[in-house]
């Protein structure tokens, strides 16, 4: 056995053999052991050679044989977002057509008598607003009148009103849920939590808005508490439903039951990428949970709050249909229909498919356009964005 120092080396590139990056060493017909160095600027390839390589890779035929099962379901994929999602975005031109459905529908879509925006005009009613304007002689007073007076106007108040509050609750909870639930140190109670808090998502709104009415009618749980606590009467009760000032947060607190535990179970997610030693150092620093909480996980999931955000708020008009609908009443009408409620109304039961899919348009150009400016919001503070 030799010792290393017996051992004859023979290093090429001297000079380059502290910063390299890589090294290997082989032995030479002598019995020498040669070390190659290989320079930092040796081993990287360039960006453009890169390309260059991309460039020149073609897809063989047989590796169309070996994906043939991965690209004939993305084709299947394919060809359903097409004819389902991109295709009936032609429809869209009813919008600015007077259409009367005839046995044939593409008969009566490329032989109706163009309208143009007139059905935008009657939609948003802005004579209300102008003769508002000069009856009261100011602007805030005129706008009231016309949110209350113009049935879209108003719907569109209902919608962005419910949209809002509903974002706010569901986004706050869910991330407040997931970051408590985390804290739970047992693992059985943790998953017995979490399982119990998302089976509401899978509930039908018909269900669930059966379940409100009977916890907020007269012989409801809601009423016994308050006649335990004297708030009302013995033998009163108070109809939550005949006051317009609580269909809103009835609303919100129901979409929070039903949808905290679902939209949770993506932060929880995010939480587990968390690397562990942050929170091992954060103990020897004496830390509390609060301010793991605080310093940690939130940071943490930060970048999926954002993307979740971004997301949230282009659907801020998706406010809801089931729910108003089922809940709403001729009391409550002027707070509780929506746009979609609006399109079900003139689109289907007074068959004037055109003023609908204005309607619907509108809220679709609405969601896009809120998307974009929050994703530029978001892109300009540095914080990631969805595009």
């Amino acid at each position: 056995m030799t010792n290393d120092a017996d051992q004859n080396v023979n290093v090429e590139n001297p000079t380059e053999f502290e910063s390299a990056t890589d090294y290997t060493e082989q032995t030479a017909e002598n019995g020498e052991t040669v070390v190659v160095v290989e320079s930092p600027a040796q081993s990287t390839v360039s960006d453009e050679a890169l390309k260059a390589m991309a460039k020149k890779k073609k897809i063989s035929k047989g590796e169309i044989k070996r994906q043939a099962v991965l690209l004939i379901f993305s084709f299947i994929f394919v060809v359903y977002g097409i004819v389902f999602y991109y295709l009936p975005l032609g429809g869209w031109i009813m919008a600015f057509q007077h259409f009367k459905l005839r046995k044939n529908f593409f008969d009566s879509l490329f032989h109706a008598k163009w309208v143009w925006f007139k059905k935008f005009q009657f939609m948003f009613e802005f004579d209300v607003l102008t003769r508002a304007v000069e009856e009261t002689g100011s602007v805030f007073k005129a706008l009231k009148t016309w949110v209350d007076n113009a049935m879209f106007i108003r719907t569109l108040r209902n919608t962005l009103g419910m949209g809002i509050l509903n974002l706010v609750s569901t986004f706050v909870m869910a991330i407040v849920f997931a970051i408590l639930l985390n804290e739970v140190k047992n693992k059985l109670g943790k998953k017995l939590v979490q399982t119990i808090s998302y089976l509401p998502h899978f509930l039908s709104w018909i269900i669930v808005t059966a379940i409100i009415r009977d916890t907020l009618s007269n012989t409801g749980i809601i009423n016994d508490i308050l006649r335990a606590f004297h708030i009302i009467q013995q033998g009163d009760s108070y109809n939550f439903f005949m006051h317009p000032g609580w269909f809103w947060p009835i609303v919100a607190i129901s979409n929070v039951w039903k949808e905290t535990g679902w939209n949770a179970i993506i932060y929880l997610a995010a939480i587990t990428a968390i690397d562990p030693c942050l929170y091992e150092a954060a103990d020897i620093d004496g830390a509390g949970r609060f301010a793991k909480m605080r310093y940690i996980t939130l940071p943490g999931i930060a970048p999926t709050i954002i993307i979740l955000l971004v997301m949230n708020i282009g659907n801020v008009l998706n406010a809801g249909f089931e729910i108003q609908y089922l809940l709403g009443n001729g009391i409550v009408q002027k707070v509780s229909q929506t746009i979609d409620i609006y399109v079900l109304e003139w689109g289907i039961s007074k068959s004037d498919y055109s003023l609908g899919t204005a309607a619907g348009m509108f809220k679709s150009a609405v969601s896009i356009l809120l998307i974009v400016i929050s994703n530029k919001i978001v892109k300009k503070t540095g914080h990631g964005s969805l595009f």
